[in-house]
């Protein structure tokens, strides 16, 4: 093989490398936000579920049965 094929290959290579750090690197902080977003989902979750399950109560509590 030529020598300028190697060393066209080691550079391809390298750059290769570099973008799969570079890529490694955005899909490590798109995981860090995710994980962030599904936390702060979550906890929004169950406040609106004890917010709605607070006023579900006293809707009822108010309202006449259905048969009248």
């Amino acid at each position: 093989m030529d020598e300028s094929r190697i060393v066209n290959l080691e550079i391809k290579i390298s750059h290769q490398d570099q973008v799969i750090e570079e890529l490694h690197q955005v899909m490590y902080e798109q995981q860090k936000t995710i994980d962030k977003l599904e936390s702060l989902l979550t906890g929004l979750t169950k406040r609106l579920q004890e917010t709605l399950g607070d006023q579900d109560a006293e809707i009822r509590g108010h309202e006449k049965p259905p048969h009248y």
